[in-house]
């Protein structure tokens, strides 16, 4: 048996292009769009040896892999280590790491704490803080768009709803960012993100501890689980760590770009203005456009065939929701942004039982925001070069300089 990042090396399936690309090389990581059309243009499949994986990047074959989790499971790892076969570096997420029956006893606890219910509760605080925020940034001018408002929002209102006591920004942008690199290979992004954990880590457990929570919250409700006895306290404390986890690094890369997308398409920005109710399909054609988590993988559990290709029991598959976003079999005019689309069916949120539990709190901040722009802005400028972060699992802004300009 052979492996390589800790996954079985699987036999190339009979007519499956095999292609000799990285697909976290740091400059692919940065500039995806051209690796993205080339994997669809491969084919259903293709594979990679430097990694031993299957990819998929058109939208039929991505989403019907990366949505039955009956054949292709998330309980091995939804990165390239296969935890049947080795200890990853942290406890599996006991949400999006695991799979039916287990996995329906946990969400049913995150859905209740992150109910629509919930987050209606929200909504007028995420809107005060959003019109704030973007007042502060026109009497600014020019600012650093990750910095000062993709990180801001998301730290100054998600940890209040979780029910955090203590906030440090840095302490969580960078823990989100270092889970999800984690899930890529052996290489110095992950190992730079990995570095950070003996500083991270302990601060993070500390604060969703039960006594370091406030009474209210989201995750006073998950904890309430816990007394109620449908999970364990240990249980509990992990799905409170989950939710900083893949709540906040991933809103502030929700963000950003769709601020760049506003600043590189004025058109749209324009039609934004005009009507904000678009600020929410504005945010859904930003998810499909930029893809915020480009891939995420799944491991094949049982002999299966996809799309007249058969996939061996144990494979890795890359599931590049990037591409499969960007598929123009699929989506008409899939490389033009815009925010009239509602682009229904995006991968960006995943599909199934694995759909993103956090989605109405995401979109909820993410709509305030955009709307508090549409409402007080009158132009955005870039004023300088957007610069884009390679991670090996999110496709988010390093830096990108922005001008607000008043109505």
């Amino acid at each position: 048996m052979t492996m390589i990042e800790g996954h079985i090396v699987p036999k190339v399936p009979d007519g499956v292009p095999v292609w000799d690309v990285d697909p976290y090389d740091p400059t692919i990581l940065s500039d995806p769009q051209a690796y993205y059309a080339d994997l669809r243009a491969k084919g259903p499949f293709a594979y990679i040896p430097r990694y031993g994986v299957l990819a998929c990047g058109r939208y039929a074959e991505t989403k019907e892999v990366f949505g039955d989790h009956t054949r292709f499971v998330s309980s091995r790892g939804v990165g390239l280590l296969d935890f049947k076969l080795e200890k990853p570096w942290r406890p599996p997420s006991i949400v999006l790491e695991v799979d039916p029956p287990y996995h329906a006893k946990t969400r049913t606890v995150l859905a209740r704490a992150l109910s629509p219910k919930a987050v209606a509760q929200l909504k007028e605080d995420f809107r005060d803080a959003a019109g704030k925020l973007v007042d502060e940034l026109l009497e600014k001018g020019t600012f650093e768009a990750v910095e000062d408002m993709a990180e801001v929002f998301p730290v100054r209102v998600f940890p209040k709803a979780v029910g955090l006591k203590q906030v440090n920004r840095r302490a969580l942008v960078d823990y989100g960012a270092m889970v999800f690199n984690a899930l890529g290979p052996d290489n110095a992004i992950r190992r730079t993100a990995l570095a950070k954990a003996p500083d991270i880590v302990p601060w993070i457990m500390e604060q969703c501890a039960r006594e370091n929570l406030e009474t209210e919250g989201f995750g006073a409700t998950i904890y309430a689980a816990a007394d109620a006895g449908e999970l364990t306290e240990e249980e509990a404390g992990m799905l409170v760590r989950s939710l900083l986890s893949a709540g906040v690094d991933t809103t502030v890369t929700g963000i950003g770009s769709a601020l760049w997308c506003l600043a590189s398409f004025p058109d749209q920005f324009e039609r934004l203005k005009a009507d904000p109710k678009l600020a929410r399909p504005a945010f859904e054609e930003a998810l499909r456009y930029t893809s915020p988590v480009h891939t995420f993988c799944r491991t094949a559990d049982v002999d299966a065939e996809v799309s007249g290709v058969a996939i061996a029991r144990d494979t890795k598959i890359l599931c590049v929701l990037g591409a499969a976003n960007l598929d123009g079999e699929y989506w008409p005019e899939a490389e033009r942004f815009d925010i009239t689309r509602r682009p229904t069916g995006h991968l960006a949120f995943g599909t199934g039982i694995h759909g993103c539990v956090g989605q109405n709190v995401a979109r909820a901040e993410v709509e305030a925001v955009l709307s508090a722009i549409a409402e007080k802005v009158g132009a955005i400028d870039l004023t300088g070069e957007a610069v884009w972060r390679p991670n090996n699992a999110i496709h988010a802004l390093d830096r990108m300089p922005l001008r607000f300009h008043p109505k």
